[in-house]
């Protein structure tokens, strides 16, 4: 039987903490399980230095062991895996199929757990950024923030997003400074009141980020307002670094699905099943519309939406 004829009872699509989980789950229950991931199995949570605030890890975890945990767990139910990028998807009739390239896989339900971003998150494209990730740049200031209790530290963006974390970093760092290139923010006025009156952070409209620098972690931030030119280099106190929490957009990785899925913003929208819209395909993880996005809550739901495709298949028969 080739992959094409083979019909699963659960399809995922994405390998993050989310579809992972929704993959024990499933196959646990004896339910015939394919997941497809296009990048690494882990997700998002590959990027975590160290994953402290997942209840249950081991000391000084990092997010690669711990997404190699979730994997062994995974297949040792029984789900298969298949790498991949989904490049079309049937989500109506009876059974569900996604096309991979040549190759068309088909299940009884689809759970979607792509994730927030295609690939990774948004990045800032400054000279180095890339060189100082994990050594002072961020993309999540609730995973990573507490390492920085006795730092000044910036967030870089301009929408909601950035002013929600600089709100929590206020709350667990020193002082937090606030670049946004544009001249006002994109947010509402309760939020932008939070920010204003929270004293130990600052905010510089107009103003971009043109590289960063430091030794062995980050100590130094040059910075250009975009309307006079004016240059800016902003250094550590010695013995200090900074700590650098990029928030310049995200995009959910659901464009696959074209207008099919109700969404809001691109994010998917469920019920409090993880169903979608289309009977028999949930959602799961960062990619669904909702407040907080955290590696807890996406194996919440991943946990949820394989329960109810449970359910979904018997209900069906």
């Amino acid at each position: 039987m080739t992959e094409s004829e083979k019909i699963y009872d659960v399809l995922i699509i994405g390998g993050g903490p989310a579809g992972l989980t929704a993959a024990i789950y499933a196959g646990r229950a004896k339910h015939s399980t394919l997941i497809i991931e296009r990048n690494m199995f882990g997700g998002a949570v590959l990027q975590a230095s160290e994953l402290a605030n997942y209840p249950g890890v081991l000391p000084r975890e990092t997010g690669a062991e711990f997404a190699a945990r979730l994997e062994t767990q995974a297949w040792s139910f029984g789900a298969e895996k298949a790498a991949g990028e989904v490049r079309a998807a049937e989500l109506t009739g009876d059974v569900k199929e996604v096309t991979c390239g040549d190759i068309v896989y088909r299940g009884k339900t689809l759970i979607i757990a792509t994730g927030k971003a295609v690939g990774v998150p948004a990045k800032l494209r400054v000279p180095g950024e890339s060189e100082f990730e994990g050594r002072g740049v961020s993309y999540c200031a609730i995973c990573d923030g507490p390492f920085f209790a006795d730092s000044d530290v910036f967030v870089i963006g301009g929408g909601e997003s950035a002013l929600e974390e600089s709100l929590y970093l206020a709350k667990v760092t020193r002082k937090v400074s606030i670049i946004n290139r544009g001249d006002a923010f994109e947010a509402d006025n309760k939020l932008l009141d939070l920010v204003k009156e929270t004293d130990n952070i600052s905010v510089s409209l107009d103003t971009k980020v043109v590289e960063i620098g430091g030794g062995d972690l980050l100590t130094r931030v040059e910075t250009e307002n975009i309307k006079t030119g004016e240059r800016r280099s902003i250094v550590a106190d010695e013995g200090e670094n900074f700590g650098f929490f990029i928030y310049v957009g995200e995009t959910p990785a659901t464009g696959v699905f074209g207008d099919a899925l109700d969404t809001e913003k691109g994010y998917i929208i469920t019920d409090e099943k993880m169903q979608t819209n289309i009977p028999g395909v949930f959602a799961a993880g960062d990619v669904r519309q909702k407040t907080y996005r955290q590696a807890v809550m996406a194996a919440a739901e991943g946990a949820t939406a394989a329960l109810f495709a449970g359910k979904y298949l018997l209900e069906s028969r």
